[in-house]
């Protein structure tokens, strides 16, 4: 490349002086002006100063899109796993400021005047929430799981009884595979895709036998020619070989208040417990309506000896999480207040007609804007891998424009402030007004606005 060409890229500061920073401290946008320029270089043309400065600016504004911000989620997925997953409690929220704006007990103990236990209150709240012996708290689902199975594999023993059936993919890629062999655990596949009988267990165990170890499909369903043994008897045969019987379930469905459909299947900690599990985990941050967690829960002696593993430091929750998480369950143990006061139980069980009404709302305020706005019942979904199959009537507003085309539409509405996301059906771009807040409407309804008269 010529010098002369390479004279006629603009400086750094020059560049800093001419585009908008938006909300980006400095240093991030000098950084992302010097990292383009020096890709400019490489290049066997260089733009005129005017596309760089559009360039750049895109940058600068791409990396502002990549902050935590809020979003207006017309998507119908209540427990959306990209997008956050539960909705915090109003209690559980002020919670979370209480304990990190102050000084608070984390670890101290204040009737002995020393250090204490951490989450002593949570883990007896947790254990009478799930009827079990006791309870303890992980930073995750999956990190609940590797505690686990890193505690109980030992030299020797470290073969892990798992239905073929049952070797899931959870959200993000983690397989439960990956996950055994991450904990040191050598797989002991059995049975069949579709069935597995109680027979297929108690052939497999062995000398080298760690658990067995049951894996809730909380995120699909079987349908057809498929067996599963009944838990009761996969307890009875754990009890006999001296082995833990330990249940992945998941979706941390509570009991009947936490489903919304009093016909749901879907287990909780307390029966599987009742059954013959010795450990079950779950997450905080899907039916449970809480903060992200990890809860196991079971018998006293195995929580004990998985608190004392050196490797439960490093899953362990911080005051925010336990905060959040302490709120949530003192909701849950108070009974009906649950279904009302946690979102995502809350957000279930919004009566059609108040959908309609707010659709009915949003089109007014958008009558003079030039797009096609229509009401439709759509069906909602639990999402974050809970109740698979089940959905919710719900009602979506649908746009469709009329000088633009859709997908430009629904892109100008994700890159505003806030975004809004929703799904483009049959020509319109839906938006479910069940998992949109009813305190975001005005801001809805000015999000379409400008996205419909922006060029």
């Amino acid at each position: 490349m010529r010098r002369s060409s390479l004279r006629s890229i603009p400086s750094v500061e020059s560049i800093l002086q001419a585009i908008n920073p938006g909300q980006l401290p400095r240093v991030m946008v000098v950084r992302i002006v010097r990292e383009e320029l020096a890709r400019l270089r490489r290049e066997k043309k260089i733009p005129a100063p005017d596309a760089i400065l559009r360039l750049i600016e895109q940058q600068v504004a791409a990396c502002q899109r990549g902050r935590l911000q809020p979003i207006i989620n017309g998507t119908g997925v209540i427990i959306h796993t990209n997008l956050g997953r539960s909705l915090l409690a109003a209690k559980a929220i002020e919670r979370v400021v209480e304990v990190s704006s102050r000084y608070c007990n984390l670890e101290f103990d204040l009737d002995r005047n020393a250090r204490g236990t951490r989450s002593a209150y949570l883990e007896k709240s947790l254990a009478a929430l799930c009827q079990a012996q006791s309870a303890t708290v992980a930073n995750n689902c999956a990190a609940a799981l590797v505690l686990i199975l890193r505690h109980f594999i030992k030299p020797g023993r470290s073969e892990v009884i798992v239905s073929r059936g049952e070797l899931v993919q959870i959200g993000g890629g983690f397989r439960i595979p990956e996950i055994l062999e991450t904990a040191g655990a050598h797989l002991r596949e059995v049975g069949t895709t579709n069935r597995t009988t109680v027979e297929d267990y108690r052939r497999a165990i062995g000398a080298q036998t760690a658990l067995i170890l049951k894996v809730h499909r909380s995120n699909f369903f079987m349908e057809g020619f498929v067996a599963t043994p009944a838990t009761e008897d996969l307890g009875a045969i754990a009890r006999r070989k001296r082995l833990p019987l330990v249940e992945d379930l998941g979706s941390g469905n509570v009991g009947d208040g936490s489903t919304g459909r009093p016909d749901s299947s879907e287990p909780t900690p307390a029966e599987v417990l009742r059954c013959g599990v010795d450990l079950v985990c779950f997450s905080g941050d899907k039916l449970l309506g809480g903060p992200q967690a990890g809860i196991i829960a079971g018998k006293s002696k195995l929580i004990a000896g998985l608190k004392n593993d050196p490797f439960f430091r490093t899953v362990r929750c911080d005051k925010l999480v336990l905060g959040a998480l302490e709120a949530t369950v003192d909701l849950h143990l108070k009974g009906g207040e649950a279904a009302t006061t946690i979102p995502t139980l809350a957000l279930a069980r919004v009566p059609l007609a108040e959908l309609d009404q707010r659709g009915g709302q949003l089109q007014k305020k958008l009558a003079e804007v030039a797009i096609e706005l229509r009401i439709r019942p759509s069906q909602a979904q639990w999402g974050g891998g809970s109740l698979p199959g089940s959905t919710i009537d719900s009602m979506a507003l649908e746009i469709r424009p009329r000088d633009q085309s859709i997908g430009a539409l629904a892109a100008k509405l994700r890159f505003g402030n806030p975004a809004v996301l929703g799904c483009i059906a049959g020509g319109w771009l839906r938006l479910d007004l069940r998992t949109i807040l009813p305190g975001q409407d005005v801001e809805l309804a000015e999000a379409i606005r400008r996205a419909a008269l922006a060029p």
